[in-house]
């Protein structure tokens, strides 16, 4: 695609624009194969936005109940380097570095205890970066506060190898915890039903019964089909 003497080769660079809108539609129409499709005939573009919201569409993908095992796999690690090379493009990209620590997280899962632990250490540096990017993005803050519920909750075998692994192993506490839901909350009030739902379970761990049954409520009353499956899940828990 590097031919200079190729009169269409100036057409990327006008479509880009088009792309991202026409993604940023899909997306909110839910339609994840159908984005999929769209954005991984640019896989080789040099755009941070396109290659971020790439690596989003793959992930979103590999959650497919349709998806095969064999090309969760596949995706996880096409995600993960989608995203590297969104930073590559953009190291002020917050976006680029939400979804970077949100793939490395999911590419832990294959990778065994030793690298996910290893790993959990650069993947809350790149949610601090992105909410330094960007204070309003609530996402980021919230996955940093369930970096810090998992590591809270680690069983204590886990500890133990973790310990043996690594002189300073990463820890947190449930107050930590909290602390960054709250965050998330003031930045973006009522955004997500797992914030609600983590304020609640941390209230609990924390023996403060009223507290958490109002944000229990809160997430219980909280309408459906919201942005609530797009984000990450199920992320960092060894």
């Amino acid at each position: 695609s590097c031919g200079n003497s190729d009169p269409t080769s100036l057409l990327p660079v006008l479509k880009l624009e088009e792309v991202i809108e026409q993604a940023d539609y899909l997306y909110g129409s839910g339609e994840t194969e159908k984005l999929y499709r769209l954005l991984v005939q640019h896989k080789n573009s040099e755009d941070a936005e396109l290659l971020w919201r790439l690596a989003r569409a793959s992930r979103d993908l590999a959650q497919l109940s349709i998806t095969s095992a064999e090309e969760k796999r596949q995706l996880a690690y096409d995600s993960l380097e989608y995203a590297k090379r969104a930073l590559e493009k953009n190291e002020a990209n917050s976006a680029a570095h939400k979804w970077y620590a949100i793939c490395l997280s999911d590419v832990g899962d294959y990778e065994g205890i030793k690298v996910k632990i290893g790993n959990a250490f650069v993947i809350k540096e790149h949610f601090e970066r992105a909410f330094e990017l960007n204070p309003k993005d609530a996402t980021s803050v919230h996955l940093m506060g369930v970096w810090c519920y998992s590591f809270a909750e680690l069983p204590w075998y886990q500890r133990k190898i973790a310990a043996m692994l690594f002189a300073t192993p990463p820890t947190s506490t449930y107050e930590e915890a909290l602390r960054y839901f709250h965050m998330a909350e003031e930045a973006d009030p009522n955004f997500y039903s797992k914030n609600l739902l983590f304020l609640g379970k941390t209230y609990l761990k924390l023996n403060n019964k009223k507290m958490a049954l109002l944000w229990l409520s809160k997430a219980k009353d909280y309408p459906a089909h919201t942005e609530e499956d797009k984000q990450g899940q199920k992320l960092f828990i060894p």
